[in-house]
């Protein structure tokens, strides 16, 4: 398998944020890299820091927590819920940056394998266009891509 193209973002409606990303490795190598604490850490903070935790408890109506000490000393937090989970196929969570309480998101993850490559879809749905924009003015679109391109690294080591 060879590596694939860069990150996709689009911006479908005024609180919306879409990353696509075609990913060489099957669904279920990049759905196992993207829900189990110990793959997550290797990808999740791209090259903008180290993992100290991912908790994850995949079930419906379970949390998770991802927490990263980023260059520069500080903590980066992230927690919610799963609404929906198909194995190998979708998830829906809420998404919750510590930093930012009161600016939840809806995220729907889509994982769509052909001929053993994933398309893998991030919809973000916000509360405004103000926290849209506010996220995107972040740097969040650098450090997506960085860390999608680590989750494909760590999707493909996991097909030997």
């Amino acid at each position: 398998m060879t590596a694939s193209a860069t990150m996709t973002l689009t911006l479908p409606a005024d609180h919306q944020i879409l990353m696509t990303r075609e990913l060489a490795a099957p669904a279920h190598l990049v759905f196992r890299a993207y829900t189990t604490p110990e793959l997550v850490k290797r990808w999740w903070a791209g090259r903008r820091g180290e993992m100290r935790s991912a908790d994850i408890d995949l079930r419906v109506g379970g949390a998770w927590r991802w927490v990263m000490d980023a260059d520069g000393g500080h903590e980066v937090a992230f927690h919610g819920v799963y609404r929906e989970i198909v194995a190998d196929a979708r998830l829906v969570y809420t998404e919750v940056y510590e930093g930012a309480p009161d600016a939840e998101a809806l995220v729907t993850v889509t994982f769509a394998e052909a001929d053993g490559r994933t398309t893998l879809s991030i919809l973000m749905e916000l509360p405004s266009r103000e926290v849209r924009d506010a996220i995107l003015a972040s740097g969040m679109e650098t450090g997506a891509a960085e860390g999608l391109e680590l989750l494909e690294a760590v999707a493909r080591s996991l097909n030997v």
